[in-house]
């Protein structure tokens, strides 16, 4: 991966981590999704400081922003059956475990659980957006792949900052 390539001898924060992702993304991967997710991690990694310690309230912030930053660039919304239909729910989720006060893993794990019933709402609609969207009808029946994409990015979050946190 061209990450490790160039970061794997490189003690990089987090959110210095998720800046250096994104630049690459956003600038040599090609398609619509180098930009998506470049945009996801350069936003998410702009919310945190390198210097700040990742708490729940931290963590739900990046990724708000990583959503909010994806609004202005994608027209796409829930029910559109694109990554935001992961995103928006997974979102919601984990502002809402914020504010009740659950543990970072419960939150995470709030987070995750949203994020694939997300997901899985995808199978059953028709694309609006993407390359999915011009076959129309025919997109009904199987997961969008930036739904799945992006399910899987949140459950190596969830997964990892809680491995990291236990």
């Amino acid at each position: 991966s061209l990450f490790l390539d160039r970061f794997s001898d490189t003690d990089l924060s987090f959110t210095d981590s998720l800046y250096e992702l994104g630049m690459i993304l956003l600038s040599e991967i090609g398609g619509s999704m180098g930009p998506i997710y470049g945009t996801f991690f350069i936003d998410m990694a702009n919310k945190g400081t390198p210097e700040e310690e990742i708490t729940t309230e931290v963590f739900a912030k990046m990724l708000e922003a990583s959503r909010d930053g994806l609004h202005e660039i994608i027209e796409a919304r829930v029910g559109d059956k694109t990554l935001m239909d992961t995103l928006e729910p997974a979102v919601q989720a984990l502002k809402a475990a914020v504010d009740a006060g659950e543990s970072f893993p419960n939150a995470l794990e709030a987070m995750r659980r949203s994020a694939e019933l997300g997901m899985e709402s995808t199978e059953n609609m028709i694309a609006n957006y993407g390359r999915s969207s011009r076959i129309g009808e025919r997109s009904r029946g199987v997961l969008d792949a930036g739904a799945t994409s992006c399910y899987l990015i949140l459950t190596a979050f969830a997964r990892g900052i809680t491995e990291i946190d236990s």
